[in-house]
């Protein structure tokens, strides 16, 4: 791979984007250590090769095939299959970007080769209306044909950014052009319409930056501007509209409902856009939706969309925690979305929330072994929910496996005047300055466990000043700055970026210190469900209990003091490493008054408590031992 393929290996290319304020990285530029190194060398050696042999296993491959003529099978699994190949392409891109592998690459040639003749000659491609079907394709919105088509942009333009092969972004391009000409005004002769589940707007806006064929950002617009006019109808014949986003026109939307990815990649899609055109209608929506989100709509894992029915978004404060939905791809979906409006704006809140998300919601939805899969991620469980290996609906674990595979391309961007730091781990990043010029840089780290950053600068441009910022984390109090070895007398202000500028020479090191006390959270009190009780954070990492080490406990009956204090343990040999933390606390067992009764009248009399020691593990880490009951929110008293 020649240097200019590997740093075309941009995820979320705004290098031209006229209303981007950050430019991103390409994945190929960033290796992590420390805390990811593991769990990315897992995603490639084991997670992207296993996903590979469930396509095979799931018939994924198979319709393909069939479409193709080769085979004469039924189709299997949902209508939407085609997408889990779409994803894993996706996957195994960014894994090449980053890692070099002949064996992946000849994989990812393989599966191109598979696909590439199940493409109707004028240019239609989906699996499920091929052959019986075909006469079906296009009547029915709720079928996801568009959903299919945005994955396979998605992963035609990172197989060409990653490798510099054409092959399927040829087959893309063909089926985006006949997406555009099928689909717009009918003042121009053309179908109104627009896929019930969001995804082809950010495949078309970023096939439009890989190709430059401004065809495709106009047939993005206008998939965005042709919802909320009743178009779609009733989604499966009794959700309402807002299920895909087709309640109102987006320029109007106010609160966050409906289907929860659906929701979150539309905004990432409406981001994009406005990138491109400046649309402020368009950001003035995001912002609402953003705020409406998270201030009413997320937990405090950073997952969101509480309800099953519907995979949807509840009404405010409407957070369950044991029926939580909290789809991973909900999670993924809304780091998405983050990063989008974090290149926008370089507002240090969406990387707050784009770290958050990704340790307390993204990770929690594979196990430590990169084998198994959450679908939904409650707060709280009595032992019954459990990965599993796959799934007949499997969004959810080459999504992760993609994320996983574009880290990299998230920890860092380029400005105008300087390059911005947004996340936190031991590695090495080769950022492009926008007037050509390198900065190579290292960070040496144990974070998330430790708040001490050393980031050195390698390699900088030789003359002029240089602006280099730093996130400090909304829930870092008291931080401190040194420059090679002295204090940069410089204000630290907890969700911000930190701007250090001056005249730096190869070998300068920023030093920074980002206390982790473990602090309690409590709730909104309209959250009913969490009142009296509170959540557990150290740095950017929650907390919860669980069985596995708290032997012979009903975690229902525990009662954190208000004034007890934690202490932490790095335990390097538990759950693939981690900080443990330990409190003294209480037991409160259901008392004798109770015997035989669901209801009692009120009594002042508190029942005899017990001491007990409790001790936390981080959330992203549960379910990997012996089933067990397990909490987040935990009860307190004074």
């Amino acid at each position: 791979m020649t240097v200019e393929q590997r740093t075309r290996s941009i995820v979320v290319d705004t290098t031209r984007s006229p209303m981007a304020r950050l430019r991103a990285v390409a994945v190929g530029d960033v290796s992590l250590g420390g805390f990811w190194a593991p769990r990315l060398a897992i995603n490639r050696e084991s997670t992207i090769p296993h996903q590979r042999q469930h396509l095979e296993a799931s018939g994924v491959m198979d319709n393909f095939r069939r479409a193709a003529g080769k085979l004469d099978v039924e189709f299997r699994g949902p209508v939407f299959a085609d997408s889990d190949a779409y994803k894993w392409l996706e996957a195994a891109s960014w894994s090449l970007a980053g890692h070099p592998d002949p064996q992946l690459e000849a994989e990812v040639d393989a599966v191109i080769a598979e696909i590439a003749p199940a493409q109707r000659p004028d240019g239609y491609l989906n699996t499920y209306f091929t052959r019986e079907r075909a006469s079906e394709r296009w009547t029915n919105f709720d079928l996801h044909e568009m959903y299919c088509a945005g994955h396979l942009f998605q992963a035609a333009v990172a197989h060409y950014r990653a490798t510099g092969k054409t092959s399927l972004l040829e087959i893309a391009t063909r089926f985006a052009d006949h997406i555009c000409d099928t689909f717009g005004p009918a003042s121009q002769g053309k179908r109104e319409g627009v896929d019930g589940h969001p995804e082809v707007e950010m495949g078309l806006v970023e096939l439009y930056r890989a190709t430059g064929n401004e065809r495709y950002l106009e047939q993005a617009r206008y998939f965005l501007d042709v919802r909320g006019h009743g178009l779609l109808g009733r989604a499966w014949g009794h959700f309402g509209p807002e299920y895909h986003q087709d309640h109102v026109p987006f320029r109007e939307m106010r609160e966050i409902v409906g289907h929860a990815v659906r929701a979150v990649y539309l905004n990432a899609g409406a981001a994009d856009i406005y990138a491109e055109t400046g649309d402020e209608a368009i950001m003035r929506a995001l912002e609402r939706l953003w705020e409406n989100m998270t201030t009413r709509k997320m937990y405090v894992t950073g997952g969101i969309g509480s309800r099953y029915e519907g995979e949807a978004f509840g009404k405010e404060y409407e957070l369950p925690n044991a029926r939580a939905y909290a789809e991973t791809c909900a999670a993924i979906g809304s780091v998405m979305w983050n990063w989008r409006m974090l290149l926008l704006t370089a507002d240090a809140r969406y990387a707050d929330l784009i770290e958050h998300t990704l340790y307390n919601a993204v990770l929690p939805g594979i196990s430590l072994d990169g084998a198994l899969y959450f679908y939904q991620n409650p707060l709280e469980d009595d032992g019954t929910h459990r990965r599993q290996e796959w799934f007949g609906c499997a969004c959810c674990p080459p999504n992760v496996a993609r994320t996983l595979a574009s880290l990299g391309g998230y920890f860092y961007s380029t400005s105008r005047d300087g390059i911005w730091v947004h996340l936190y781990s031991e590695g090495r990043a080769k950022l492009g300055l926008q007037d050509g010029r390198e900065v190579l840089l290292s960070q040496h780290t144990s974070y998330p466990w430790s708040g001490e950053v050393a980031i050195r600068l390698e390699q900088v441009p030789e003359e002029g000043e240089l602006g280099v910022y730093l996130r400090i984390p909304s829930w870092c109090e008291g931080g401190e700055v040194a420059i090679n070895g002295e204090d940069a007398a410089t204000p630290i202000t907890p969700g911000t970026y930190l701007e250090l500028r001056r005249a730096w020479r190869a070998g300068d090191e920023v030093r920074l210190r980002l206390p982790m006390t473990v602090r309690r959270l409590e709730a909104h009190p309209y959250l009913s469900e969490d009142a009296g009780r509170v959540a557990i954070m150290r740095g950017p990492i929650l907390y919860c209990i669980e069985s596995a080490d708290n032997p012979g406990v009903d975690l229902r009956d525990v009662l954190l003091p208000r004034d007890a204090t934690f202490s932490e343990e790095l335990a390097p040999d538990t759950l693939g490493g981690v900080v443990l933390l330990r409190a003294d606390a209480r037991l409160a067992p259901p008392d004798e008054a109770w015997a035989g009764r669901l209801y009692r009248p009120r009594t002042q009399v508190d029942p005899a408590s017990t001491p007990c020691v409790l001790v936390a593990i981080p959330y992203y880490a549960w379910a990997n031992r012996e089933p067990g009951q397990m909490r987040v929110w935990i009860r307190e008293f004074i």
